[in-house]
């Protein structure tokens, strides 16, 4: 079974059934600071990637049982984010070339080797994890950002259902209160705090000629009298005034809001309580 040499954040598989050739290659990337694992061949190397998360393989071709290029083939296959590296001699070239070109194998390095070169292959190795690990990352983000972005949509989208639907039950409201407003047998009047009107009611245009949105009440048949009076209770929040045939109730409105106003009641002499 495969054992740690030394702690560290990089981990590094060795692969040999020769016991020598992993103690040489530990010797010489001991210095290198990775975490050394070894395994004597394919099935162990398996049961140490299942054990232990590992970044970098490096392989031996020749081994019994299950050779280095069968071994990283499983190994693609279960743990497809290592980089894996197998060690060869030329007469192996052409398993260890098919294994390249099929993704299996991300370098191939010849036995025997030069120290430095298979330091540096290996620095390199873990330089393209790195890379890879950083690539996945970003592109999690990406995909936890659009995702943000796909609910933040849904729910501004339900918020805009949910403000048209009030909308349309306002607008309705609205229409059904001009029609209740407009049905309303006696004259009702809006005026704002100047005296002209704002609102009026059916029964207002019929008893009084003249009266329409945007008029003074003194320019309306009837009601001159009402204007002259109008300044002193506008500030009132309500008040009873009196003309010769009607009964004239004002109440303050729209104290809580920029527009502020009266509306005036018309309650006919003989109907008045």
């Amino acid at each position: 079974m495969g054992f740690i040499m030394e702690q560290a954040s990089q981990t590094l598989l060795l692969v040999d059934d020769e016991a020598f050739i992993l103690t040489a290659l530990k010797r010489v990337l001991r210095r290198d600071g990775y975490q050394l694992l070894t395994a004597s061949g394919g099935k162990e190397g398996l049961e140490v990637l299942a054990e232990t998360p590992v970044d970098v393989i490096v392989s031996d071709q020749r081994m019994p049982g299950m050779t280095g290029v069968e071994f990283l083939r499983e190994a693609r296959r279960r743990y497809p984010k290592t980089i894996r590296m197998v060690l060869s001699g030329y007469t192996e070239l052409q398993s260890v070339t098919d294994a390249i070109n099929e993704g299996a194998v991300y370098k191939f390095m010849t036995k025997p080797w030069d120290d430095e070169h298979l330091r540096a292959n290996i620095a390199e190795a873990f330089r393209q994890k790195s890379l890879e690990d950083e690539n996945q990352r970003l592109h999690d983000e990406l995909e936890s950002a659009h995702a943000s972005l796909v609910q933040a949509h849904a729910q501004l989208a339900g918020m805009v259902r949910q403000q048209q639907r009030r909308l349309l039950q306002d607008e309705v409201a609205i229409g059904v209160s001009h029609e209740i407003f407009d049905a309303v047998a006696i004259p009702v009047m809006g005026v704002d705090d100047s005296g002209m009107l704002v609102l009026i009611n059916a029964a207002s245009q019929r008893f009084f000629a003249g009266a329409v949105p945007g008029v003074a009440l003194q320019e309306v048949a009837g009601l001159a009298q009402l204007f002259s009076d109008f300044p002193a209770v506008r500030e009132e929040a309500s008040q009873t005034l009196y003309m010769p045939d009607w009964t004239v109730c004002y109440t303050r409105v729209g104290r809580g809001s920029l527009g502020q106003g009266g509306l005036l009641t018309f309650i006919p002499v003989g109907a008045a309580p």
